[in-house]
């Protein structure tokens, strides 16, 4: 079993950057076998707001619109052999379980852009993923990403309860029932209409009072 780490330490930058580009030069690791979440004790907050990127339609987005969802945030690139290893996999368990409940948000780091991760796509048969890119790579410093794939499950409150890095096998029916599981779990309270449309009232009957009429005006 792979066990994750309990966080990964912040590293400025230029740190950061160095650890990625060595990781390119290793050997291309085998998906782990076997491989299964180990939850941290207590989930932990995201910044969800500060982790930002573009669709394929070039809209600004953030981690914030998938809050309700249970989301398994790739960080990955093409230039990136392992990335490129597990992407099939990751497209698979889209295709399985994708939906109201539950998302994968491959978020690519390439410089080149919508272009090249499109590009990839169809060069690689990948057809239920959709496209996200953060050619700034400041995600790598707001989550304290070290190194590439780094896949980061996020519950439906918007809390990280787990993260590893390395390829794995994401269409394992024992990583799919693990994630089932976080699915089932109660999404955020809904807030109450019935509390917004009081204070809709208070405000309204409070500027009626205090906004005065025509013909008192006009006496004025």
């Amino acid at each position: 079993m792979l066990r994750f780490p309990t966080r990964a330490p912040s590293t400025p930058a230029f740190l950061g950057m160095a650890t990625l580009i060595a990781a390119s030069f290793l050997p291309l690791p085998a998906l782990a076998s076997g491989f299964t979440f180990t939850p941290y004790p207590a989930p932990r907050p995201v910044p969800l707001a500060k982790v930002t990127f573009e669709n394929a339609q070039g809209k600004l987005m953030n981690l914030a619109d998938f809050k309700g969802k249970v989301v398994l945030l790739n960080i990955w690139a093409t230039w990136c052999p392992p990335c490129v290893e597990e992407m099939p996999t990751l497209n698979k368990l889209q295709t399985l379980l994708g939906g109201k409940e539950f998302a994968v948000v491959p978020l690519s780091i390439d410089k080149g852009g919508i272009f090249t991760v499109k590009s990839f796509y169809q060069d690689n048969f990948i057809d239920h993923l959709p496209i996200y890119v953060d050619a700034t790579t400041h995600a790598l410093d707001t989550l304290d990403i070290l190194g590439t794939p780094t896949t980061i499950l996020i519950d439906k409150q918007g809390r990280e309860v787990a993260r590893t890095l390395g390829p794995q096998d994401w269409d394992k029916p024992d990583v799919i029932a693990q994630i089932k599981r976080y699915m089932a779990m109660p999404g955020p309270a809904p807030s109450k209409p019935g509390a917004q449309a009081r204070a809709g009232t208070l405000v309204h009957t409070v500027a009626e009072v205090t906004t005065p009429t025509a013909p008192a005006a006009a006496l004025r």
